[in-house]
């Protein structure tokens, strides 16, 4: 559980208070949706 608090405070900045005020299928999405982001953010670097 800190793993995904400490991802997604360092990729969306949200208050520690915040993102433990989810529950945890929430945080998950958040989680799934970040890695999704950087994904696409990855292959447009490489292409």
């Amino acid at each position: 559980m800190s793993g995904e608090v400490a991802y997604i405070a360092y990729h969306f900045h949200w208050p520690h208070e915040e993102i433990m005020g989810m529950e945890h299928h929430e945080r998950r999405r958040w989680v799934d949706e970040i890695a999704r982001i950087n994904e696409r953010v990855n292959q447009g670097c490489a292409g």
